[in-house]
């Protein structure tokens, strides 16, 4: 079977561009990795779920099984993890931006005072790359002759960033926040429809963070019951051993 598509690399002498294959066509994807949502937000979950189910495990240890005093810390840590994970993360993100916002505007004024020289140093990029001299210089002087586009093609050259794609504070901060409420009232659910030990929140807490594990899996290379297992090993280790200070501490307090 032959192809009778014209590739890029042997030119159309008609002059028209060459097509993509409908076999290609919106089936090569790829997953948003440079979001400002997706890390606080899983970040978030498993912060929730873990440090709450920890805090309520310490706390069981150390007062009696059911008591008020453990919905009380659960509902304390979920309202201070939420509020601190947010806060965090907006100032984190906020600070991230502006210093890429200044960087941007330090090229700018770079192709400004010097635009031949910026130009030349585009080029010698493209060179590094693997292109050939003649093109790579064609290339940037097409670049250069818009200011603006030449500024995007330096920053994502020279920063590694998308000009137009900074990650949003608020959207980071707001998805923190949620998330880690969610995850933090998972352990706490229990409690608050009348458990009377922590059984029930042990095995709501477990199946959770393998759910969150596994779900993590679909952003990652990792197998969903890897993912899941390794995140159920992990709280559940941190909540044992908070567990464990909370008795040696609970009877002296």
């Amino acid at each position: 079977m032959t192809d009778d598509r014209i590739s890029a690399s042997e030119g159309d002498p008609s002059g028209s561009p060459p097509e993509v294959s409908a076999e290609h066509h919106g089936d090569h994807t790829h997953r948003d990795v440079n979001g400002g949502w997706l890390r606080p937000a899983v970040f978030g979950a498993m912060d929730g779920l873990v440090s709450n189910f920890a805090l309520i495990a310490g706390m069981d240890g150390g007062t009696e099984s059911g008591s008020g005093f453990i919905v009380l810390a659960g509902l304390a840590g979920l309202a201070a993890g939420a509020f601190s994970m947010a806060a965090g993360e907006y100032t984190s993100v906020a600070s991230q931006r502006e210093l890429a916002r200044a960087e941007i505007e330090v090229e700018r004024k770079e192709i400004q005072r010097h635009p031949i020289d910026e130009e030349i140093e585009l080029a010698e990029t493209y060179r590094a790359k693997g292109l050939d001299p003649d093109l790579a210089s064609k290339v940037a002087k097409q670049f250069h002759t818009d200011p603006e586009q030449a500024l995007e093609e330096h920053v994502r050259e020279e920063l590694g960033i998308d000009p137009h794609d900074l990650p949003n504070p608020l959207l980071a901060a707001a998805s923190s926040f949620i998330c880690f409420a969610v995850g933090a009232s998972i352990p706490l659910l229990p409690y608050l429809l009348g458990a009377g030990n922590v059984v029930p929140a042990l095995i709501l807490s477990l199946t959770g963070l393998f759910v969150c594990g596994a779900v993590v899996s679909r952003v990652t290379t990792r197998s969903w019951w890897y993912s899941g297992l390794r995140q159920l090993i992990l709280g559940g280790l941190a909540a044992a051993l908070t567990y464990f200070v909370g008795t040696l501490v609970g009877p002296s307090i």
